[in-house]
């Protein structure tokens, strides 16, 4: 059995943590916007879940590039 191993370069990684970290700002800022405009109870509870399966698609994503299969390009 072959075992295949392939290496994540560092330009890569460098631009992966980039993303992740722009992703994670505007998500938490649209998590504070939300907060901020006291949105009624249901309406509130619904657009954070809706955010946060927003970003794992994302963030799962962008792990997912490294494999070279992943779920949307850009």
């Amino acid at each position: 059995m072959t075992l295949f191993l392939s290496a994540i370069s560092s330009n890569d990684l460098v631009s992966a943590l980039i993303w992740i970290i722009v992703v994670g700002v505007i998500f938490w800022l649209l998590i504070w916007l939300i907060g901020y405009c006291k949105l009624p109870e249901p309406f509130n509870k619904i657009a954070r879940i809706l955010i946060a399966v927003v970003a794992v698609v994302i963030l799962i994503n962008i792990l997912l590039g490294f494999t070279g299969h992943p779920l949307i390009k850009f």
